[in-house]
């Protein structure tokens, strides 16, 4: 089991590292985020957080998310933390299931910008995905508090990890296999 916990350990390490950096790449990313998450996240959670002047509401918000994000990592793989940080990664992704539950249901289109380009609107597909790491962040939280881990063998650490990169690369890439494997409405002609 300590090498599953590693797989989790490293497939949500990467997930979040991919996810902050995305937003935070340029200016630009990060204000497509921003601009998201004004439409994505409820007022009640951006209204207390409305400042002065140019920073708003839905800016310190994204600021949040993306220090929450930035904080996972290193709380994974540092001995010690790593139920804190399973607990932050279910936390992050049970928030971001919910407020895309919430778009849905409203019939919003709206882009996330979940790894910080995306031209997709999100779609039912994204809860799953959300739900399929959620599970791993409880997987990684049960296992961790369950028993004192053994000591993991170098080879069940590679292997753990390998399979972590590898899990990772869909979930990376999952706006672009999205919009490659769902059927596009073709449009109308138009008559003159």
């Amino acid at each position: 089991m300590v090498h599953v916990l590693v797989a989790c350990r490293c497939l949500l390490a990467v997930v979040f590292a991919a996810s902050a950096f995305g937003k935070l790449r340029s200016r630009r990313a990060f204000e497509e985020f921003t601009s998201a998450t004004r439409r994505l996240a409820p007022g009640w959670a951006i209204r207390p957080l409305r400042g002065t002047g140019a920073t708003t509401g839905a800016h310190r918000l994204a600021a949040v998310v993306v220090a929450g994000e930035l904080a996972i990592p290193p709380l994974l793989l540092l001995p010690g933390v790593d139920g804190v940080g399973f607990a932050l990664a279910g936390l992050l992704l049970a928030a971001f299931t919910a407020a895309v539950v919430a778009v849905l249901r409203r019939g919003d289109r709206v882009t996330c910008h979940c790894f910080g380009t995306a031209d997709q609107p999100l779609h039912p597909a994204h809860v799953v995905r959300n739900l399929l790491l959620l599970a791993v962040a409880g997987t990684g939280l049960v296992l961790t508090l369950a028993a004192p881990a053994a000591a993991p063998t170098l080879t069940g650490v590679a292997v753990g990890a390998g399979a972590a990169v590898v899990a990772a690369l869909p979930v990376l890439l999952f706006d672009d296999l999205l919009d490659l494997f769902t059927p596009t409405t073709p449009r109308r002609p138009t008559t003159p």
